[in-house]
């Protein structure tokens, strides 16, 4: 595997580590043991993958840093052709650019590795997840999922995001002259007022369009602890979110608690009514602001499995002096 680069220098570092990891925990949820490590090659940096599996190039073709796949022929390199989930331009993902906005890869990596860990990981190679995002402020979530053809729900309380990411998937729509349609309005439940929303169904081509083959992506501006009637029942396979880092990015300063524990401890009732029966909810932290434990027990305590390993994460690494990230997965058994 070459390793795609990526604009954020911090992120670029451990980005090699983080794809070993990435790799090994995807290709684990289907059943094989892959041998990973770094090599040169005429001064070029890779990842060699030993792995067998039907999954084995599909899998590593989705993954977050997979930039071009070889296998070795002695001295040579052979191109192995990706079996990439693109469905649009990449655009919807790398043109918005705004102060607090998480790296495309690890969002991309968080929803993998969240994917993979549920009881069907297929469904995340054919298509057929419904993904939901309960803290999706701009939309990276929203776009990383819609672009890998997956239906997507978002939810933040922030009306000026709400706005801004109507605005720009409106117009990102159009410019790429992609049928859809929008609908706009108010959330109500039981004559009760509940926020605003946005419905946009689209589709990579007009005869998918026509016929039915579309995505979709809907928005509410609501609160995310009370999500009753807005959200259906085990409607959602994946839920993954950036929860609070306690750092202050432009005037979310409410927003962007130094308590997530309590936020989240709030929400999670909401959330886990949303998920199917094997589901998982995927989330990205800062260590410094949610000590690992103390959000594995709170997970555990809301009816979860965790399933991945917060006390030795492959996955930590640090962002800057203010952020010590890590992602943690948890499982809906029952």
């Amino acid at each position: 595997m070459l390793v795609a680069p990526s604009s954020n220098r911090v992120y670029a570092d451990a980005a090699p580590r983080l794809a070993a990891a990435e790799i090994e925990t995807v290709l684990a949820a289907f059943g094989s043991t892959p041998d990973v490590a770094p090599i040169d090659l005429a001064g070029v940096d890779y990842l060699t993958i030993s792995a067998s599996g039907d999954e084995v190039v599909p899998a590593l073709s989705n993954l977050s840093a997979t930039f071009a796949l070889f296998e070795r022929e002695g001295e040579l390199l052979r191109p192995i052709p990706l079996q990439r989930r693109q469905f649009y331009p990449s655009d919807l993902v790398t043109i918005q650019k705004y102060q607090g906005k998480t790296n495309e890869q690890w969002t991309r990596l968080l929803l993998n590795v969240t994917a993979a860990a549920t009881k069907r990981p297929s469904k995340w190679l054919d298509g057929g997840l419904d993904v939901m995002d309960p803290m999706c402020g701009r939309g990276t979530t929203l776009n990383i999922a819609l672009l890998a053809g997956y239906s997507v729900t978002g939810v933040d309380v922030d009306r000026k995001d709400y706005d801004t990411y109507a605005a720009f998937l409106k117009t990102w729509v159009q410019a790429h002259r992609l049928k859809h349609t929008m609908d706009r309005g108010a959330s109500t439940t039981g004559g009760r007022a509940r926020g605003r929303e946005f419905t946009l169904e689209v589709a990579p081509t007009k005869d998918a369009f026509k016929t039915g083959d579309t995505q979709t992506v809907r928005y509410l501006s609501t609160d995310t602890t009370d999500l009753g009637g807005l959200v259906r029942a085990a409607s959602i396979d994946v839920i993954v979110t950036d929860t609070p880092y306690g750092v202050q990015h432009g005037s979310h300063g409410d927003r962007l608690s130094r308590r997530p524990l309590e936020l989240l401890d709030r929400a999670m009732p909401a959330w886990i009514r949303t998920l199917r029966t094997g589901g998982t909810v995927g989330l990205s932290y800062n260590r410094h602001v949610a000590p690992a434990e103390n959000l594995a027990l709170m997970l555990e305590q809301h009816g979860l499995i965790v399933v991945t390993d917060w006390r030795d994460s492959p996955f930590r690494h640090r962002v800057d002096a203010s952020i010590d990230r890590d992602l943690i997965v948890a499982r809906k058994e029952s």
